[in-house]
């Protein structure tokens, strides 16, 4: 199996991070073309975006839904709660990341250059954020993780962005206060760190990020 894609992005992070935990290496290409939507890319994957798995020539595009196979094909050892309702509790996680967290990022990062920077929409992004823990907090289950004593897949995708988080917005934005120094996102955090296999993950994407920012900075 080939993942298409780099660390920076916390969609290939989250992919690969669930792959870790099932004990799968998956190996990083570029896109055909050398980078995500050129038209060698999308002679494979119509959509063009990373990550894309390659699977013996068959592409499975998004993170989630790249999760899912791994956890399919790969049953054993299993990267997600035993019980339904945790199972339950994890998907949420990665739902309300995708659907309601990742959409901030975009948005701050076209604000990180201070020259150009527009208040009015960091303020409505903030407080946006703030809407946004209340949920995760919400719907998490029992601890230390999203759903329980083990990392899974709302893990995967919680703490992907949270790197991308700790990077581009809390060290950039006084405003914006990191969720992850308090209550039950620092618990889940701290059980994060302490995973061997999550931590060495989420410090190469964190590298890999802040490679990037240079072009955020200047935009």
């Amino acid at each position: 199996m080939k993942l298409y894609g780099a660390m920076a992005s916390p969609y290939v992070a989250r992919s690969v991070l669930f792959g870790k935990l099932k004990g799968i290496d998956l190996e990083l290409a570029s896109p055909p073309g050398g980078r995500p939507g050129t038209p060698e890319f999308k002679e494979i994957s119509p959509i063009g975006k990373i990550p894309a798995l390659d699977v013996d020539g068959v592409i499975i595009p998004e993170s989630e839904v790249i999760c899912e196979y791994l956890e399919d094909a790969f049953p054993e050892p299993s990267a997600m709660p035993a019980d339904a309702l945790a199972k339950g509790q994890s998907r949420t996680i990665s739902r309300v990341v995708d659907l309601y967290l990742s959409p901030v990022s975009s948005v701050l990062a076209r604000q990180i250059n201070p020259e150009k920077r527009d208040a009015a929409v960091v303020e409505a992004q903030t407080e946006e954020l703030k809407k946004v823990w209340s949920y995760v907090e919400g719907y998490m289950g029992d601890g230390p993780f999203v759903a329980g004593d083990k990392p899974s897949m709302g893990d995967c995708s919680l703490a992907t962005h949270m790197v991308m988080f700790k990077i581009l917005a809390f060290a950039n934005f006084d405003g914006i206060d990191d969720p992850t120094e308090s209550g039950r996102l620092k618990e889940w955090w701290d059980a994060m760190q302490a995973n061997e296999t999550c931590k060495a993950v989420l410090d190469e994407q964190a590298v890999a990020f802040e490679q990037v920012m240079a072009f955020f900075r200047n935009m």
